[in-house]
């Protein structure tokens, strides 16, 4: 990554997001085939997963052009190692429902982290160099080393993406901000598979002046990292 230039800013909500003066860094979360696929977990529940696979095209770009720039990218799933004690009760037990973690599922054991359903999505796959945080939690920073790692980039802006938007995404934004990170939601490259809890979640985040941060679409901020670092 190229030096930047003074004074960059990304048009977003609810005001101009700066960029240039620290090194950011692009938080990928849980983009997993489970939650993401036709016959995995999402949809055994229910859920329309057309809804989140929206986001990988404008996702598939970010990371091509975030690369590209030698801008840092994080990728996280969300899993639990075999023996399941990384899992507390209060979450595995949650739910009325036979599909809890750790049970077979269409790909696999549920939220296992060595299971098929747990891994990333071809088309975001990590490249060398890239970091692959397993999280035990919702959170990105809980019981992981996003917090030291980060620290070692000299990041301390995070570019975040990825599903799903009121819960996995807005868990880490908030931890984010707790720790002193500046985030800024790319609108475009996360979903839900609620709609509605989307755009209350963008509410909430940007509310008060950026109560817990930013947001603006991928095309905008893609064109500012090349102002700032092309």
């Amino acid at each position: 990554m190229n030096k930047p230039l003074d004074g960059e800013f990304v048009a977003a909500k609810p005001y101009p997001y700066p960029l240039s003066i620290n090194k950011p860094c692009l938080i990928i979360i849980d983009m997993q085939k489970d939650f993401l696929e036709p016959g995995g977990f999402g949809e055994s529940l229910g859920n329309d997963v057309s809804l989140l696979r929206s986001v990988i095209d404008p996702l598939k770009a970010l990371l091509k052009h975030c690369r590209s720039l030698g801008v840092p990218v994080v990728h996280t799933r969300e899993g639990h190692k075999s023996d399941m004690s990384d899992c507390p009760p209060a979450k595995l037990n949650r739910g009325n429902t036979n599909l809890k973690i750790g049970t077979t599922g269409p790909m696999g054991r549920i939220l296992i982290n060595d299971s098929a359903g747990n891994q990333i999505i071809d088309e975001l796959r990590p490249i060398e160099g890239e970091l692959e945080l397993l999280k035990p939690g919702k959170g990105a920073f809980y019981n992981t080393q996003l917090a030291s790692h980060l620290k070692t980039l000299g990041c301390t802006h995070l570019l975040v993406a990825g599903v799903t938007t009121e819960v996995c995404v807005q868990t880490t934004m908030r931890e984010a901000n707790d720790r002193g990170f500046e985030c800024l939601l790319l609108e475009d490259c996360t979903e839900s598979y609620f709609p509605e809890f989307k755009r209350s979640t963008i509410e909430m985040i940007t509310a008060q002046g950026g109560i817990v941060g930013w947001s603006t679409d991928s095309v905008t901020l893609r064109e500012a990292l090349e102002r700032c670092y092309g």
